[in-house]
């Protein structure tokens, strides 16, 4: 189906690259998929999507599915990087200082994401692709083979910068001020997610289970009546899917943000692929992972990124200010860390 966007800071390779693991009533309450549930998958925005769902709208599966269908390329079309047709696409590679007119779901997502720059002073920035490449890791890298040198650095900082992206909502637009490119990866799939959910909230879906890529939404109950149960995965390769620990959930969204899967060696040096926009450098914390539940996939999305380019100290303090429910995964000489906020620990399932 659709290729959709580029990797970008913490962005679309980073969440399939530490995406939730997540734990059906199947594998965590031992049943078997209830009939009255519908199950419908297959592939976006360079990634999967799965939905579980059970309905009384009368709908059958085959139009529940065009239905989720329709809603992916409709995003697919306004935010993709990858189609050089889709409305950010035609944005990015357009005039700068000049208004550009845009669907009001595009102008509402790139307003979210001013708010999350804002709130995090600048961790959180849809512009600082450049960055991701030039450290090699986007799909337009050099060799990521060396450190970047401090002009090399300056040079790239020019267009990099939330400042420099303008949005009104009313009416929908985007203005940019300088030669800058705009990917909406660390936050766009979060909000696809909501878009189905809306979808299977209007087809009279009570009860139902999103997921792309490991972000994830829930609702109701799952085909055994329980409250739905999603694993946060063990921040190490190595662990080959372990549970570090399972939240309980109903009517919120999930998603996880790490690092342990891509980083590279350059020089002895252990290079993250989460770049903080604010500096054009990877970050150097030992911040494994960051899980942030809230009721919108995009917010808990976005959070996650900016709490993980923050690192440990400062990224917790954001959530604890914001009444985030967050547990941050800290490595250490002795093992992993748990930190959370105290919203979190209310979340975690008992064994």
């Amino acid at each position: 189906m659709m290729g959709f966007w580029r990797a970008s800071g913490d962005c679309a390779s980073t969440k399939r690259q530490s995406k939730l693991l997540l734990l059906a009533a199947l594998l965590l309450g031992g049943c078997s998929p209830d009939d009255a549930y519908q199950h419908i998958s297959g592939s976006t925005m360079g990634t999967y999507f799965t939905v579980t769902c059970q309905c009384s709208g009368g709908s059958s599966k085959g139009e529940l599915a065009a239905r989720i269908e329709a809603e992916l390329e409709s995003v697919n079309a306004q935010m993709s990087t990858y189609d050089p047709a889709s409305a950010l696409s035609l944005f990015n590679s357009g005039p700068v200082n000049e208004w550009v007119s845009v669907a009001p779901e595009l102008a509402a997502v790139v307003d979210s994401a001013r708010v999350l720059s804002e709130q995090s002073d600048g961790a959180f920035d849809v512009t600082v692709g450049p960055l991701v490449n030039a450290w090699g890791f986007g799909p337009q890298h050099g060799t990521g083979d060396q450190q970047l040198s401090a002009s090399q650095l300056a040079a790239l900082l020019e267009n990099v910068g939330y400042k420099l992206l303008e949005v009104t909502t009313t009416p929908p637009a985007l203005r940019k001020t300088a030669e800058i490119y705009v990917d909406l990866s660390a936050i766009a799939k979060g909000h696809g997610v909501d878009r189905l959910a809306a979808v299977l909230q209007r087809s009279g879906c009570a009860n139902y289970l999103v997921d792309i890529g490991g972000e994830v939404r829930v609702q109701g109950v799952n085909t055994r009546g329980q409250l739905w149960r999603i694993g946060i995965e063990v921040p190490d390769p190595e662990a080959q899917g372990g549970v570090q620990r399972v939240l309980q959930l109903d009517n919120q969204a999930v998603a996880t943000s790490g690092d342990y899967r891509n980083f590279r060696q350059i020089d002895g040096r252990r290079i993250s692929h989460t770049i903080d926009p604010r500096t054009g450098q990877p970050v150097a914390h030992h911040l494994a992972s960051v899980t942030v539940v809230h009721p919108s996939a995009m917010w808990a999305d976005g959070y996650a990124t900016a709490i993980n380019v923050l690192g440990p100290d400062e990224g917790l303090a954001l959530g604890q200010s914001l009444g985030l429910a967050a547990l941050l995964i800290i490595r250490t000489p002795d093992g992993y860390q748990e930190r959370y906020t105290a919203p979190m620990l209310e979340l975690i399932a008992q064994p």
